[in-house]
């Protein structure tokens, strides 16, 4: 396990975009093929136009059209659909998101038929990709209607002092007291706390759930969902052997930086969650979509089309992303063969009792 080399899946996202720039940015550092197998799903024509305009025209991507083909000492990349495709630096157009939506199919196709081990995504303009085969609202929902079983993506935004899931993801914000059940925020819950053992290796996590309303309800004075939905889901969940706490109300909960005593926070809804955690972490944070069989991780910020081109995009949250999802891989694998064992000595104890 020491000595494999993960294969990192890279999809280039919104071409347009400052995808590329933190993708160069991060590959050009040779040291990432010291323990990983980089391969960028997209265009090598996009990728030398971005390299031209970033003045990094002295790196190169080994271009290659299966993964078998991969040079292990060297950042490589598959090209997806046209290789005539029309970069124009930031500018949403339809041809950006279509060659968007073909390295993704790619890189899914590859990662479903194990030829990857990981999928790291840079961002998409949600608005462009859509199309008969892509109608989702981003990433998560695309990768969940493909490798679920029968369970739901859980965002999971990842910094070095804060994790955050939503119990809403992509809802409008007239919606988001629709979605808020007693059940969904029990399944939350659960879906959270398993993927913060198994994927982050925390023996007991401590997870903080934040309030609907204002002041968390102000018992019942500024809405009821606390006191009939979020406090019986945070008793039942406890009753499960689930570490949590609240409901807190969100403002005083970040502004006192009580999010530090916690492993992990559960937000009502997405610009609760997500918007402190980028006033934290925009630089560094990552997005994870937990609580599925594969394992896809990206920045923590879009496609910035305003940084595009001029060399000012920083690659720190991208290459985060790139080490969180080889860090996750091998909690997998870490956490599997600890279950293994495990059971492997109950099974010896069991039958040292029968004899």
């Amino acid at each position: 396990m020491e000595d494999y080399k993960i294969k990192v899946g890279i999809t280039q996202g919104d071409i347009n975009g400052i995808g590329y720039e933190v993708i160069l940015k991060t590959l050009i550092d040779a040291r990432i093929c010291e323990f990983c197998i980089p391969i960028v799903y997209g265009s090598s024509k996009a990728a030398a136009f971005h390299r031209k305009a970033l003045n990094m025209e002295h790196f190169s991507l080994n271009a290659i059209n299966h993964v078998s083909e991969a040079n292990p000492k060297r950042p490589n990349i598959i090209n997806c659909g046209d290789d005539e495709v029309k970069v124009e630096l930031a500018k949403s157009t339809g041809e950006a998101g279509k060659a968007a939506f073909l390295a993704l199919e790619r890189a899914t196709s590859d990662l479903r038929d194990g030829l990857i081990d990981v999928l790291v995504t840079a961002p998409i303009n949600k608005k462009n990709i859509q199309s008969e085969k892509f109608h989702f609202p981003g990433h998560t929902e695309y990768l969940q209607d493909k490798f679920a079983k029968g369970e739901k993506g859980l965002m999971l935004m990842v910094s070095d002092v804060l994790k955050v899931a939503v119990a809403t993801g992509h809802v409008p914000v007239k919606q988001i007291a629709f979605h808020i059940t007693q059940e969904k925020l029990i399944a939350k819950l659960v879906d959270l706390n398993k993927t913060l053992i198994e994927d982050f290796g925390v023996i007991r996590p401590r997870i903080a759930v934040l309030g609907l309303n204002p002041h968390a309800g102000d018992n019942g004075v500024l809405g009821t969902e606390e006191e009939e939905i979020i406090i019986p889901a945070i008793k039942k969940a406890n009753e499960m052997g689930i570490t949590c706490f609240g409901p807190y109300p969100a403002d005083g909960f970040f502004g006192a930086g009580s999010f530090k005593s916690f492993d992990a926070v559960l937000a009502m809804y997405h610009d609760q969650g997500l918007t402190p955690f980028k006033c934290i972490a925009m630089e560094s944070g990552v997005n994870y979509t937990a609580n599925l069989p594969i394992i896809r991780t990206s920045p923590a910020h879009g496609t910035a089309y305003d940084k595009v081109g001029i060399g000012s995009a920083s690659e720190e949250s991208f290459r985060n992303a790139l080490y969180l999802a080889c860090d996750i891989y091998k909690c997998r694998k870490n956490y599997a063969e600890l279950i293994k064992n495990r059971l492997k000595k109950q099974d010896v104890e069991i039958s040292g009792q029968v004899e």
